[in-house]
């Protein structure tokens, strides 16, 4: 059975400042129908949003304040995530990963074994950066690279990023009427995983750019990515059901195909 690891981003979840119950229903009935054949892991987005619902006078613009924000947010996910996947009888489960964790061999040992565990009995992992504890990440990451690297942490064959954008394009889409979007990307240059970094809103940390960095991580690994809209699900529904009509771009190594 493959193993993947789906990321899902901020913009995806959320909506005018609250979380989107529309588009959160629409994922977990296609993660569902993927979990059948696959072992899935989920990175999640949306903590900080999430507990913004709650303290919605409180600056989200601050570490601390988004450390704060992100506590709370946390539990009301992995609430909502279960509530979902009740309906399929599936379990989840959290986990808080900072790169840290990744690092050290005892607590990413730990940590590994029990996401084993997990998969072994048919759960689903749900894994978010440590905010409560992390700065750099949480100001700049939104989970992109946290995503890829726990999907060569746990082995997974690949790693799909629902985004707001359906895939990658040769010009920036919002500029240039011709922009067209890249089926297969194979080599990803400096200046393209140097760029500025643009986040879509407040709640959104890292872009384009962020993404073209977890792919970067997954060529170097001989693992693909591919990136997909997280509002038409289409793409990636095609892309693990019915791969040649898959709308979004794919990350991958000649080497590999």
């Amino acid at each position: 059975m493959n193993r993947v690891v789906i990321k899902i981003g901020s913009r995806v979840l959320t909506e005018d400042g609250e979380i989107c119950f529309r588009r959160l229903r629409a994922l977990v009935d296609l993660i569902a129908e993927i979990h059948i054949t696959h072992e899935v892991i989920l990175v999640s987005s949306g903590a900080v949003a999430s507990g913004h619902t709650r303290l919605p006078n409180l600056d989200n613009r601050t570490t601390a304040n988004k450390q704060a924000l992100s506590a709370i947010g946390q539990a009301m996910m992995i609430n909502r995530y279960q509530q979902q996947f009740d309906d399929y009888n599936i379990t989840v489960a959290q986990i808080l990963l900072a790169q840290d964790d990744l690092n050290s061999l005892s607590h990413s040992h730990n940590a590994k074994q029990a996401i084993e565990t997990l998969l072994q009995n048919n759960v689903i992992p749900i894994i978010n950066e440590n905010d409560t504890i992390v700065t750099d990440e949480l100001l700049r990451g939104d989970n992109d690279v946290l995503a890829a690297n726990v999907t060569n942490f746990v082995s997974a064959d690949e790693l799909v990023i629902l985004s707001d954008i359906d895939g990658y394009y040769d010009l920036n889409p919002k500029e240039h009427s011709n922009a067209t979007i890249l089926k297969v990307v194979h080599h990803l240059s400096d200046e393209e995983l140097n760029a500025e970094m643009t986040p879509g809103d407040k709640f959104a940390t890292g872009g384009i750019v962020t993404k073209l960095k977890a792919a970067e991580i997954l060529l170097k690994s001989n693992k693909t990515m591919f990136l997909a809209s997280g509002f038409d699900l289409k793409g990636i529904r095609n892309y693990f059901f019915d791969i040649d009509n898959a709308i979004g771009t794919l990350f991958v190594n000649k080497d590999v195909l």
